[in-house]
């Protein structure tokens, strides 16, 4: 796990690494497993006062975090050492995986339950045998997914700057784990800006939730604005007298332009909506699911009713 000691990257610079964990998450689990984490570690269940006992305190946090998860079965054997990053696990076949935090952890207890979260969440991911090819998108994945699934706001809450010295746990930019956070929030209901102690952490949280809120808003969703929906018309029309494979609006709000050679927004997303015939000569259009990122395909006819196969979400589009 990556313990950022240096200046604090900011932005969206693995957004699209980020869009393809949501998506593996919900390809690989189904929809209802995913909702059976609907709800957050708590932050009682995590909390750890420098009156606690070091070691208890420690199995007591990664015994929450197995159960959030739902590895009864699983043990974590948790040590102190020094090291260059903030903590590692030994992937093994279990049942007892040994956990190392670094060891100024002792007495920077407030975020032992982020690094614990992080870490258990590779042991889930191992069980469930999901990865991604890289040590950097692999570690992607992981922040996502202990974020979408539950956990990660911690991660988010360990993010602190100030003019002379700065923290971040984790891959993920602060923005970007507040990018995941929202769509967990839209997903499940929650507020979870209500939990944060570190105000760096709920300012990052706030940029996320627009970002997340900006793909909800992109055409042929009806959500989408004046602009979005004038430069949509404008690509169909032009991919229906030039043929299909013009693309455009980028996910994260950048113009594609009726040539079809725009599509990646400022932020580091991609393609938004693209075009493409059926085999009767019908135009569809193609665009990521707000929810989990899959593609979904409709007719491009005007107003359309779509629901998500992956993750059951209905859009209301104006294809």
């Amino acid at each position: 796990m990556a313990d950022n000691g240096g200046p604090v990257v900011h932005g969206y610079p693995h957004l699209d690494t980020v869009r393809a964990a949501l998506t593996a998450l919900y390809k690989r689990l189904s929809y209802d497993t995913v909702h059976t984490f609907e709800t957050s570690v708590a932050p009682a269940d995590v909390a750890f006062s420098d009156q606690d006992d070091l070691h208890l305190g420690v199995q007591r946090i990664a015994r929450e975090m197995v159960r959030h998860l739902r590895l009864p079965d699983a043990r974590m054997i948790v040590s102190f050492r020094e090291m260059e990053h903030a903590a590692y696990v030994e992937l093994a076949a279990g049942p007892e995986y040994f956990i190392e935090l670094n060891d100024r952890f002792r007495t920077h207890r407030r975020d032992i339950g982020a690094a614990l979260a992080h870490e258990v969440m590779h042991v889930y991911l191992h069980r469930l045998d999901l990865s991604f090819p890289g040590t950097r998108d692999n570690e992607i994945l992981t922040d996502t997914a202990t974020t979408y699934l539950g956990a990660g706001w911690l991660l988010l809450d360990a993010y602190r700057e100030d003019g002379v010295s700065s923290q971040k746990l984790g891959y993920l930019t602060p923005e970007e784990f507040g990018y995941v956070l929202a769509k967990r929030a839209s997903a499940f209901g929650e507020a979870p800006e209500t939990w944060f102690t570190s105000p760096q952490a709920y300012s990052a949280y706030t940029k996320g939730l627009a970002q997340a809120r900006r793909d909800e808003q992109q055409p042929p969703l009806t959500a989408a604005g004046w602009a979005g929906r004038r430069r949509y018309a404008k690509d169909r029309r032009y991919a229906a007298e030039h043929g299909a494979g013009v693309r455009g609006g980028g996910g994260t709000g950048g113009s594609g332009g009726a040539g079809g050679n725009g599509g990646a927004g400022g932020n580091g997303g991609g393609v938004g909506y693209s075009f493409s015939t059926d085999g009767l000569g019908a135009l569809r259009v193609s665009f990521p699911c707000p929810t989990c990122q899959q593609r979904i395909r409709v007719p491009a006819r005007g107003r359309v009713r779509a629901r998500c196969t992956l993750c059951g979400t209905v859009l209301e589009c104006d294809a």
